[in-house]
């Protein structure tokens, strides 16, 4: 089970732990930083578009994904996810169908990437490739959902999201902070960052820190909720989650007028429990709460067999969508027309 993410990651100065596992951060920086100057990546006939983030944890990516199928389409190519399968027994390559996998067998965001284009998952990035180039028509784009780090596959376009209310953390990379790789060493890798989260949250630490390592252009974007959430304002509902920062999740809850009950909190890509799943079924029951989820936690309910499966059947999942407006979609749709352009 992925452990969740230490708070102290998004602190403010440097913690104890931060300090103590100093030691053990330079040495997976160094060996990152090793990894991406020294790949010699393949180059797929076909284009590809990274999106993906510097940071472990949640940042709107895989929303920011699909809005980017989506204007692959508009433009008249068909978009291949492309996925490392994070949290199925998969190896891949394998060519998701909702009908036959479950989130344990390729995880939980291919799920969600089947649901609106091909997806492929695969743990090596270049045979995951290969296989798209096999299987997919000549006009076909790949999109990979997360990989920024991953030096094995050369890019067209690579896109970064940021967290306006998490940023870069602690500015530590991974264990004493939350980042994949020194960000001296990731934003030159990226031709276009957008940041995600609410509009009110302070960005200017964040700008200020990039642009003294990119000149890539930095767009604004909204992660809201679909229309037909509507349906939560004013009932009360037991809200649970097991993503890398459902605060998130529960405030938009509140912000849509939901009469937030509880709220039940699981490490990130949680597997549920029969036992677990039974007691948000009991809960729900006792205090009369209408039960409330993440669309990834219930595509990981799928498949699942007991009270898990029951736990799916009466859960209903907060939709999200990314919206970005203006110049901002213009830079965005520009950049993967130029990406797609060979």
């Amino acid at each position: 089970m992925p452990a969740s993410e230490p708070s102290w990651w998004y602190g403010r100065g440097a913690s104890w732990q931060a300090i103590l596992l100093s030691p053990a951060a330079a040495l997976f920086a160094a060996i990152a930083s090793r990894r991406i100057s020294k790949a010699r990546p393949y180059r797929s006939r076909l284009p590809v578009i990274c999106v993906g983030n510097f940071t472990a944890g949640g940042s709107g990516k895989t929303p920011l994904a699909i809005l980017v199928g989506k204007l692959v389409a508009d433009a008249g190519r068909e978009p291949w996810f492309l996925s490392r399968g994070y949290g199925g027994k998969l190896q891949g390559p394998v060519r998701v169908v909702a009908a036959r996998h479950s989130a344990s067998d390729v995880g939980d965001e291919p799920l969600l990437l089947a649901r609106t284009f091909s997806t492929v998952v695969a743990r090596e990035r270049c045979a995951g490739a290969k296989a798209i180039e096999k299987m997919a028509p000549d006009d076909a784009v790949i999109i990979m959902d997360d990989g920024l780090q991953n030096p094995t596959l050369h890019k067209d376009l690579t896109i970064a999201a940021v967290d306006r209310s998490r940023g870069f953390g602690n500015g530590r990379v991974i264990p004493a902070g939350p980042l994949r790789a020194p960000l001296s060493v990731q934003a030159p890798l990226v031709q276009l960052i957008v940041l995600t989260g609410k509009r009110s949250n302070p960005e200017s630490a964040i700008l200020e820190r990039i642009r003294l390592l990119t000149s890539a252009p930095i767009i604004s974007s909204e992660t809201k909720a679909e229309a037909g959430a509507i349906r939560f304002r004013g009932r009360k509902v037991l809200a649970f989650a097991g993503i890398a920062n459902p605060e998130r999740f529960f405030a938009m809850l509140g912000e849509l007028g939901a009469d937030v009950a509880e709220k039940r909190t699981f490490a990130d890509h949680h597997q549920f429990t029969d036992a677990e799943a039974r007691q948000l079924l009991e809960t729900s029951e006792r205090i009369g709460a209408t039960l409330v989820t993440t669309e990834k936690d219930l595509a990981r309910l799928s498949g699942e067999a007991g009270h898990c499966a029951d736990l799916k059947r009466r859960s209903q999942a907060l939709a999200i969508e990314m919206a970005i407006e203006g110049d901002g979609l213009e830079v965005l749709r520009s950049s993967v027309l130029q990406a797609t352009a060979r």
